[in-house]
């Protein structure tokens, strides 16, 4: 079902012809008294109910923001396919500057939103949101996880994500050099923010080499006066195109494997945390006819999601990290099927997630 009363024709034609696959409900929100105008979009609920974070980003224009949403919620069902979680995809993302228009009063519409569906969709952080704003928004809807210890959540989820990001890179180290050390290693991080900068202390922390880069300035000089042996490039062009990198990691956000960037990269792994890195189908191909090891995204990004749903059962952070160490081995099975099958781990990826919802969906209830 697909509720658009009102909507304009641009953000029909977005819905009704796109090419991310059918999604089984999307929800256009706005509430003039707050000036929230948000999108919310479940793709599956064949493994149970939606569950993905909350985009807070000042879109060009609202098909962007539909097209946005449907692309992220369709990507989650495929990271909670991965994960062996008992969740569906969905996404959704407030149209705005979070720094100008964020406000207690559009938080609370927005939960309003949510509790809307019932449960069908369980909501999160996700870029320009945080633990502050979960707290706000579970004051009106229960389906809301990310939230502070303090009123009864988890916290901060980039620090498992980061953690599962790290694995993945040491899975396809092993994979490709036989040998999950990344020591001595260089590798280029680009977004130094919430997941990234937990990324490079993990990566110094075993004797990686790091170069960073990011678009604002504070997050790269957090890094920089902390760790002095940090080298920071000017930009991500700089970063993808510097000499010796072994490992590219993009933790910003998506789009970063294009027919640009792809090209001119010089590292042999990418592994990073920002979510739909391939800009358009057959990237993978082309980073496979290059030689370069790509790590899914969706598949090594998942300890965020992982502790998010473990909070909903009572959040245990042991319990969660060690479901989040898994990734190691899912990353290395995905490696596997590929060359079985003779894809891209990208596509593989995609087959073993396929493969579960399917089976979810065949399976009667009761």
């Amino acid at each position: 079902m697909t509720d658009v009363s009102g909507a304009p024709a641009d953000v029909l034609h977005t819905l009704f012809h796109s090419d991310q696959g059918g999604h089984e409900q999307v929800v256009l929100c706005q509430d003039r008294a707050s000036g929230l105008k948000a999108v919310i979009a479940l793709h599956s609920t064949a493994l149970g109910p939606a569950l993905g974070g909350t985009r807070f980003y000042p879109y060009a224009t609202e098909a962007e923001a539909v097209a946005d949403a449907l692309n992220l919620a369709r990507g989650m069902s495929y990271k909670n396919a991965m994960a062996g979680l008992d969740h569906g995809g969905g996404k959704a993302v407030i149209i705005g500057d979070p720094d100008v228009v964020k406000t207690e009063e559009l938080l609370l519409a927005y939960g309003r939103f949510v509790a809307s569906l019932g449960g069908r969709y369980v909501t999160a952080c996700d870029v320009g949101t945080y633990v502050a704003d979960m707290d706000v928004v579970a004051r009106a809807c229960r389906w809301t996880t990310g939230r502070s210890p303090e009123n009864g959540g988890a916290g901060d989820s980039s620090v498992l994500t980061a953690f599962g990001v790290y694995q993945g890179m040491r899975a396809s180290a092993q994979h490709l050099w036989g040998d999950p050390s990344l020591r001595d290693r260089t590798v280029g991080v680009a977004g130094v923010g919430k997941v990234g900068h937990h990324l490079v202390e993990h990566l110094l922390a075993e004797g990686a080499r790091v170069v960073i880069t990011d678009v604002r300035q504070e997050a790269v000089r957090r890094i920089a006066d902390k760790h002095p042996s940090v080298a920071v490039v000017a930009d991500t062009e700089r970063l993808i195109e510097f000499d010796g990198l072994d490992v590219y990691a993009p933790c910003a956000l998506g789009g970063a494997l294009n027919d640009a960037s792809v090209p001119v990269l010089t590292a042999k792994i990418v592994c990073g945390a920002a979510n739909n890195q391939l800009a358009h189908p057959g990237v993978e191909k082309d980073l496979a006819d290059r030689g370069i090891l790509y790590a899914p995204d969706y598949v090594v990004n998942a300890g965020g999601v992982i502790q998010v749903a473990d909070e909903l059962h009572g959040f245990d952070f042991d319990r969660c990290r060690a479901k989040a160490a898994k990734i190691f081995d899912t990353t290395l099975a995905i490696f596997a099927r590929a060359k079985t099958d003779g894809i891209p781990p990208a596509a593989a990826a995609d087959r073993l997630a396929e493969q579960r919802m399917h089976e979810a969906a065949r399976t009667p209830v009761g």
